[in-house]
């Protein structure tokens, strides 16, 4: 008669399988067999890919689980990671001045326009040249401010952002070109 040591002994740290004249011993998912056939071992699922989360995998007991970093929430696959939009969630601290500017994992506070002489703001983020105003002679005629972010790590060389120019002001010419911020020179035009 077969003896049925699950029952009698169970030798095995987790799932006993009795088999004709032995017996197997068998893990739970998320553990793995040891060299002497009964012991249970964690495995370590973090090891085995890189991709099982977007930012950081944590091994826990039997599974693993994904951690973002400060600033992005954990989306419902419970690997990806997004941005928290601090603007659209209204949790910054800009004053009432100021304009809040989502970036990646944080935001910044960014003051306001102001137009240098001799040009008038005529919005938030415009400046206008009269055309009467001596001074404008040989000034652009409208400065138009735009701030964007840049994800770092970006392959390059890429286009950031795309310009044209309009027919709308005949004979009027157009000269674009970088004005500041490119001491070191990593942006050009084409």
């Amino acid at each position: 008669t077969d003896v049925n040591e699950c029952t009698s002994e169970n030798p095995c740290t987790q799932t006993c399988v009795n088999t004709y004249g032995s017996f197997l011993c068998r893990c739970e998912p998320g553990y793995e067999l040891e060299a002497d056939g009964v012991n249970c071992s964690d495995m370590d699922e973090c090891s085995f890919s890189e991709f099982l989360c977007q930012h950081e995998c944590v091994n826990g007991p039997g599974s693993y689980y994904c951690i973002c970093p400060s600033g992005y929430n954990l989306l419902d696959d419970s690997r990806s990671c997004q941005d928290i939009n601090e603007c659209e969630n209204r949790n910054f601290t800009c004053t009432a001045q100021q304009t809040c500017f989502n970036i990646p994992g944080e935001y910044k506070c960014l003051d306001p326009v102001r137009c240098e002489e001799p040009y008038l703001q005529i919005n938030e983020n415009r400046c206008m040249c009269p055309a009467e105003n001596p001074g404008c002679r040989d000034q652009p005629f409208t400065i138009l401010y735009r701030h964007m972010d840049m994800v770092s790590g970006r392959s390059v060389p890429s286009d950031i952002f795309q310009m044209q120019a309009t027919t709308r002001y005949p004979g009027a010419y157009y000269i674009f070109q970088i004005k500041s911020g490119n001491e070191g020179r990593e942006f050009y035009m084409r």
